[in-house]
């Protein structure tokens, strides 16, 4: 499973996001200082970097480009609660993977590190399908089948997170021209496609049930 380097200077959210991850099976390390991540990253290798941006003495963007210049191909995600561009795009001319603006819901960090960085070689089946979400294929009856880039990630998405609820704001990040309507669209097109049911929760999102 992963290991994850989280660093966060506010203790009570560092705790309960290590303990959210934790849950969901990764490993966790944290810091709550800048030098504290060489220390850790000088004794052992990580999977992924959770980096908070405001933090003492030496601040996250200072940090991933410290680690980078050392030649650290790690990927990172900056949580913050910077919303300029310049910040962002700072961040991701640094080297950051991905970017959270705070406050965020722990579910959704989850989802991301799935979609994104997780590897996992175990073939997920739903009915007549089979998906294998590190390579992202998928087969309907022992044929593989080609989705769209959207209708891909929207799917990728919700097979990670079965018998979950997933914010349909999450799912519409997908869309080139994000809407409500649009996105039940691509789910009905996915519906047909795959002969799965994707069920509606009212006023919270969507979920594949995995009975």
């Amino acid at each position: 499973m992963m290991k994850i380097l989280l660093l966060e200077d506010d203790k009570i959210l560092c705790e309960s996001l290590k303990e959210f991850l934790e849950l969901e099976g990764y490993t966790v390390d944290v810091a709550h200082r800048g030098p504290e991540v060489f220390d850790l990253t000088f004794a052992q290798s990580y999977d992924l970097y959770i980096l908070d941006v405001n933090v003492p003495e030496i601040d996250g963007f200072d940090i991933l480009a410290a680690l980078k210049d050392a030649g650290d191909v790690t990927p990172a995600i900056y949580i913050t609660a910077l919303t300029d561009i310049n910040s962002i795009s700072k961040g991701f001319e640094i080297g950051a993977d991905d970017y959270i603006k705070k406050p965020f819901d722990p579910e959704e960090l989850v989802i991301r590190i799935k979609r994104k960085y997780q590897k996992d070689d175990v073939v997920i089946h739903l009915k007549d399908l089979e998906y294998n979400p590190s390579t992202r294929v998928l087969q309907k009856s022992g044929q593989t089948i080609g989705l769209g880039e959207v209708q891909q990630n929207i799917f990728h998405t919700l097979i990670m997170e079965q018998n979950k609820i997933v914010d349909s704001f999450i799912l519409m990040e997908f869309l080139e021209h994000p809407s409500a309507n649009a996105l039940r669209v691509n789910l009905a097109k996915l519906k047909n496609k795959l002969g799965i049911e994707i069920k509606n929760i009212r006023a919270q999102g969507y979920m594949i049930e995995n009975l």
